[in-house]
């Protein structure tokens, strides 16, 4: 269940949102970096992950204030067992793959399967995210690749590169207006009458590729 609190902003009413996302994938594909260049607009390598690292951020949105609590998990086979502690009670999971290693995006299939099997279709928002595109010229997946696997299991879809900045913001803008999409899609809606109702007729599986 999500946390939500009444907006406590100048404009009244809005809403807060507190969403937990975990960022899943092999050792090397760029996790640690997509976050910090998420959080600090800057990029660095980073040694291996050990186990978690934590961050959140802040979004002031016209709709709702949103607070992301991004969890990046280690990559190493040997911390596999235990992933599962971190991305329980996740709203949103990004699985990160290498272009230039189809290998890595081998275990991102493998990671949407052990999600499969913790989480609903309707409870967690899934991006699957292809890193490193300032590697074209070794480039082992293609776009249409990772837009097909996307497609077919109904995640959101986007190629990165924390390197050169390119479309990082736009992975995680893409993941909170799915979850915003969601939370108004489980709203009730308001009756003439003056009580809320649900539209049962109005199916919620529906799937979107960015």
């Amino acid at each position: 269940a999500q946390e939500t609190m009444p907006g406590t902003s100048l404009e009244g009413s809005r809403p807060t949102y507190v969403y937990k996302v975990v960022l899943l994938g092999s050792m090397s594909v760029g996790k640690s970096s997509l976050a910090y260049r998420y959080m600090k607009n800057d990029f660095t390598e980073f040694l291996p992950t050990v186990g978690c690292s934590f961050f959140t951020q802040t979004l002031s949105l016209e709709e709702a204030t949103v607070r992301f609590e991004i969890w990046d998990t280690a990559g190493q086979e040997k911390y596999h067992s235990v992933c599962h502690l971190y991305y329980r009670d996740a709203h949103a999971a990004l699985l990160v793959y290498d272009i230039a290693s189809k290998e890595t995006l081998k275990r991102a299939k493998l990671w949407l399967e052990e999600l499969e099997k913790k989480f609903l279709p309707d409870e967690i928002v899934i991006a699957l995210v292809g890193n490193k595109t300032d590697l074209a010229d070794e480039r082992e997946v293609t776009t249409e690749e990772g837009e097909e696997l996307a497609r077919t299991k109904g995640l959101l879809f986007m190629e990165t590169s924390a390197k050169s900045n390119y479309q990082v913001n736009d992975v995680f803008t893409s993941v909170v207006q799915e979850l915003l999409r969601r939370e108004k899609e489980k709203a009730p809606a308001p009756s003439p009458h003056g009580r809320a109702t649900v539209n049962l007729g109005e199916s919620r599986a529906r799937t979107r590729c960015c």
